[in-house]
């Protein structure tokens, strides 16, 4: 479910409804994200740091450029009806982080979750972003 639906957030980023994964793809690499964590609340507008491991990523893909998008889960979530926020593009996905900036204009919520895209995708758990 999860998974299914952050292809589509991606879809609609890319405007393609395929799949991020190529054909050439034989091995899926989804590392894991270690920042944010659920315990951690960003403003909008601040600048953070997105984290992920790198020790399982194969050598051939350290070189790939990634992708962070900004989504959110809840049962009355529609991907078709919101575009996700890219926060950063083109980094190297064997640095093990990222710089985003929180647009200034993000609202308010509990249910917000950062999404890793290379290769495959990964998403965060649910964090907050709420005004100081």
């Amino acid at each position: 479910m999860i998974f299914s639906t952050l292809v589509s957030l991606l879809a609609l980023t890319l405007g393609t409804t395929s799949s991020p994964i190529g054909p050439q793809s034989l091995i899926v690499v989804t590392p894991h994200i270690t920042s944010p964590t659920e315990a951690v609340s960003w403003a909008p507008g601040s600048v953070q740091t997105v984290t992920w491991e790198t020790k399982s990523i194969p050598t051939a893909y350290k070189n790939n450029t990634g992708m962070i998008l900004l989504g959110h889960l809840s049962e009355t979530y529609d991907s078709k009806g919101e575009r996700p926020h890219p926060l950063a593009n083109h980094f190297m996905i064997g640095d093990g982080h990222a710089n985003v900036t929180i647009p200034i204009d993000t609202p308010s919520r509990s249910d917000y979750i950062v999404v890793l895209f290379g290769d495959s995708g990964n998403a965060s758990p649910k964090f907050m972003i709420a005004k100081k």
